[in-house]
């Protein structure tokens, strides 16, 4: 059984600068007063582009942020593959929808899959599909009413985008992951992403789609896409998250009053995740998993259905992953078990990427439980570390 509790494994490439850096971080995030008012300090700051780099980027930049470019990138990179753990590299800029913002994003995707098909410590690619195309046309084209010949023509340029992602992903031999959006554009997207899966994933999983399990739909989803697959005769690529945009979503449901999409408690999305893992294990022969979780409990029982099947622990259809500077304890353990494990590394200029940390800060202070782990964790290598091996580096 893998030890969470095992924090020399856990921080065994932190130095003890990095650590004390984390414990800072994670102690400040802890207090929720000083994030509901830091945000939107952020925020006007980079509105106003008053210079915040200089705070930002020792900080939190540093911990959840692997570089402001692929190329810099590259020393987390090596750094995680010495204990065996890949990355993926995550263009983390939030988009615009004029044409160019979408070109220059695009291209930039583009690049950062063909530095993947390069790089074997790189094993998937990933990006977000609202990136490319119009958020409203995307909302008409998954049922919000009917769509006109303008909306038409922004969902076949969508598609097309997509359709050259997940070609270069092919040609480059790596995976690809999509991402999943808000609940009122994932229908046209789930469709594209299937047709593509059609196309490109008849010899292995090379395209995969996101569930977001706090859905209540996801499970029946999930089971139909699995059927489809083995009726088209492809391999289902499926990315499990619990999910992302909860409080809006509720909201929206509620404003507009339709029945709200998000399970009704936690216990619920924590029931549906791990019956969507043990789903896809019941049907491995056709399914590729990339087990997304902060979850203790999601990743130990994904390792106990590999075992009850008797599946290799490197077996390069199961996956495991949790974002950069987040869960150590989860990540590198795991990985020391021998089984397939990859970061989620975003990157992007420091000010483009400030509404990604902003959503990092904000996820460990609302989440229960999560810095308080995370700090638990933190405090007890740095005692371990000053009881038995003072010589660490500084």
């Amino acid at each position: 059984m893998i030890d969470f509790e095992d924090t020399r494994t856990a921080f065994s490439i932190k130095s003890d600068r990095d650590l004390r850096r984390a414990y800072v971080l994670f102690k400040l995030i802890s207090y929720p007063i000083l994030v509901k008012i830091g945000n939107p300090v952020i925020q006007l700051c980079s509105a106003l582009r008053i210079p915040i780099g200089w705070i930002v980027k020792p900080t939190a930049f540093k911990h959840f942020v692997g570089g402001a470019t692929l190329e810099a990138c590259q020393p987390a990179v090596e750094k995680l593959k010495t204990v065996n753990v890949y990355s993926i590299l995550d263009y983390s800029v939030e988009g615009k929808e004029t044409d160019k913002a979408i070109e220059a994003a695009l291209k930039e995707t583009l690049r950062a899959v063909k530095h993947a098909g390069n790089n074997p410590d790189i094993p998937f690619a990933v990006f977000k599909p609202t990136a490319f195309g119009n958020s409203r046309a995307l909302e008409i084209l998954s049922g919000a009413s009917v769509p006109d010949k303008d909306v038409i023509r922004e969902g076949e340029k969508f598609r097309s985008r997509i359709d050259l992602l997940c070609k270069t992903a092919f040609d480059n031999d790596t995976s690809i992951m999509i991402d999943a959006e808000d609940t009122f554009y994932q229908r046209f997207i789930d469709s594209v992403v299937m047709d593509m899966m059609r196309k490109y994933n008849y010899k292995k999983a090379i395209v995969f789609n996101t569930y977001q399990m706090y859905r209540h739909d996801r499970i029946g989803v999930l089971e139909a896409d699995i059927a489809s697959a083995r009726k088209g005769h492809f391999y289902l690529g499926a990315k499990f998250v619990r999910g992302a945009y909860m409080e809006r979503e509720r909201e929206r449901a509620r404003k507009l009053r339709y029945m709200d999409p998000i399970q009704p408690d936690r216990e619920s999305t924590d029931r549906d995740y791990n019956l969507a893992l043990k789903i896809s294990m019941d049907n491995i022969d056709v399914v590729s998993i990339f087990n997304g979780t902060h979850n203790e409990y999601s990743s130990m029982y994904l390792t106990e259905l590999m075992n009850e099947r008797k599946i290799k622990p490197s077996d390069n259809r199961i996956w495991f992953s949790q974002l950069f500077g987040m869960s150590e304890h989860i990540s590198f353990n795991v990985a020391a078990a021998g089984f397939n494990v990859a970061k989620y590394v975003p990157y992007g200029p420091v000010r483009y990427v400030l509404p990604y940390l902003m959503r990092r800060v904000e996820e460990n202070s609302s989440v229960k439980g999560q810095t308080g782990r995370e700090l638990s964790l933190i405090k007890k290598e740095m005692i371990r570390r000053k009881k038995h091996e003072p010589s660490m580096p500084k």
